[in-house]
């Protein structure tokens, strides 16, 4: 069990290094094929020896091979972290597949999560696929039965829709999508679950995050991140307990 969980957070770890491709491109509005890896500042191309997941890293001590500029830190946190995260797919998925459907929900809550927070955007092209993903695997019996996804999937939605015209697009539509997908994946109970986890944390950690800078009550900050981080946690209670 072990060995394959650790196989599984190698392959997490490619992916985490290619997650930061789309990260940074994807709201850019560039293609997340060409060109190929290269640095910012200087426009050194990068090789092989210099994209191995956190290791390359650690090798160069953040910074590029050419220039010395620094390499930010986002790029062995979200490599690391996607590798933890697959690694959990499979440690808690009863099966193969459960583990594949689990790993993909907790990679686009790893996009979600840092897009929004450095962009205050989550892209379509993260969340809408993702509510097709969430339903295909419950249809396929993978994840929870197809009636709860579907149920989950439009309470999300529905849910997060009221707050967005009450809130009057205080609430992007963004996260209105995001929360559908998370209801597709783990049902209707995990949405409400979700929405006062996040609710909780992000007030808490939003007003620190005010009183610290000395900003107003009407600072922008991005949901996002606080419905991945309480999605996970609801997605490891439902597994666990």
């Amino acid at each position: 069990m072990i060995v394959s969980c650790l196989l599984w957070a190698l392959f997490g770890l490619v992916f985490g290094s290619f997650f930061n491709v789309l990260i940074y491109r994807i709201p850019a509005g560039e293609s997340i094929v060409h060109p190929g890896s290269r640095c910012p500042h200087c426009g050194y191309v990068l090789t092989a020896r210099d994209l191995v997941p956190v290791i390359s890293y650690l090798l160069l001590k953040g910074r590029c091979r050419q220039c010395q500029a620094a390499i930010s830190p986002q790029y062995p946190v979200v490599e690391a972290a996607s590798g933890g995260l697959f690694f959990a797919a499979c440690w808690l998925g009863g099966n193969i597949w459960q583990s594949a459907a689990y790993a993909l929900f907790l990679s686009l809550l790893l996009l979600c999560f840092v897009t929004d927070l450095y962009t205050k955007r989550i892209p379509n092209v993260y969340v809408v696929p993702g509510m097709g993903a969430a339903l295909f695997f419950a249809a396929l019996g993978w994840t929870i039965p197809l009636r709860d996804s579907a149920l989950g999937l439009l309470l999300g939605l529905g849910v997060m829709l009221l707050i967005h015209v009450v809130s009057r697009g205080g609430m992007g539509m963004g996260d209105v999508k995001m929360m559908g997908m998370i209801g597709g994946f783990l049902g209707p109970l995990a949405v409400l679950y979700t929405l006062f986890g996040a609710s909780l944390f992000g007030s808490i950690i939003g007003i620190a995050y005010l009183v610290k800078t000395k900003q107003g009550r009407k600072t922008p900050i991005p949901f996002g991140p606080f419905l991945a981080a309480a999605a996970a946690g609801i997605w490891v209670y439902l597994l666990v307990a």
